[in-house]
């Protein structure tokens, strides 16, 4: 269900609206100065925003400023409302990223037809960016959403210290996967290694295609002990595996590199989890190995288990 936040200090705007909108399958949120209304979309990330101009405090115009200057914020359509306006302040508020202007005293029909097509478009801008962070073949995230979400960790890291682990794995003598029974074949054990991956992790983690037949695994508040305990335990189920060719059965295995943050900067995580991966290959292959122990960081939380 989409979200639309209305920010409007007439309250019986916001009653003409939900009987407008109770037939639609969406959730109407209500504020009604331009302070709340930046703080609920920070927080809530609604799917449009219906912004009066004329605010007590800071006006709409300064609202829609203050969102589309914000990145937690600056995708969300925002549609304002308003009585009479000239032509020179809706440019002004179209420039400022506004996608459209509902006039007071509504038309039913053109608040529905206006609405309808902006949530519409947010829904399609949702999906293709969707899409466009979901490996093609695995269904797993893929690198750039990664690279996305430990950047997110290390923002949120920066203002509270907390324990993230990674693991860094790949196939164990892929290529000669690929040379024997064929890419189709290689592509059944990319998406069967990728299930297992997912069925394994909590929602929190952020199971990704890293790139080829090498996979990540982000575990926020998890340190590395309880991550080597999730590897094994990945390790040993893909190890058990029957993967099937004409007949024959073949089995996969992985090797794991484990690492997390204790004592060390978020940006040398992956770093640490691929080196010890290369560790556990030279060592025999499919194994997991732990990156060298670091100076201990004081977390404000206790650490997640698996």
């Amino acid at each position: 269900m989409q979200t639309i936040l209305v920010v409007d200090d007439d309250k019986s705007i916001h009653r003409l609206l939900a009987v407008q909108l109770m037939d639609q399958q969406v959730e109407l949120r209500s504020v009604y100065t331009g302070d709340d209304g930046l703080k609920t979309a920070i927080a809530d990330s609604p799917d449009l925003i219906l912004l009066d101009i004329d605010l007590p405090g800071i006006d709409g115009f300064e609202v829609c400023r203050g969102l589309k200057s914000n990145p937690a914020t600056n995708r969300i359509p925002v549609l304002f409302l308003t009585g009479y306006c000239s032509s020179e302040r809706r440019i002004s508020g179209l420039n400022l990223g506004a996608v459209d202007y509902i006039t007071k005293p509504f038309d039913p029909a053109e608040l529905m037809a206006r609405i309808g097509a902006s949530l519409r478009t947010k829904r399609l801008v949702d999906l293709l960016e969707h899409k466009a962070l979901v490996d093609g073949l695995t269904e797993l995230w893929n690198r750039t959403y990664f690279d996305h979400r430990l950047h997110q960790e290390e923002t949120r890291t920066s203002r509270q210290p907390l324990v993230n682990s990674c693991i860094m794995l790949d196939i164990d003598h892929f290529k000669s996967i690929n040379d024997r029974f064929g890419h189709p074949f290689g592509d059944l054990v990319l998406r069967g290694v990728g299930a297992v991956l997912v069925a394994g992790c909590r929602n929190e983690d952020s199971a990704c295609r890293y790139g080829g037949d090498e996979f990540a695994i982000l575990l926020p508040g998890v340190d590395a002990t309880a991550a080597a305990v999730l590897a094994e335990r990945l390790r040993s189920t893909i190890a058990n595996l029957d993967f099937v060719c004409q007949g024959e059965a073949v089995k996969v295995m992985c090797s794991f590199g484990v690492a997390d943050t204790d004592g060390t900067d978020i940006d040398s995580l992956t770093a640490r989890a691929d080196a010890a991966l290369y560790e556990a290959k030279r060592q025999g292959r499919n194994r997991l190995h732990p990156a060298a122990p670091e100076p201990t960081l004081q977390a404000s939380s206790t650490a997640g288990t698996y």
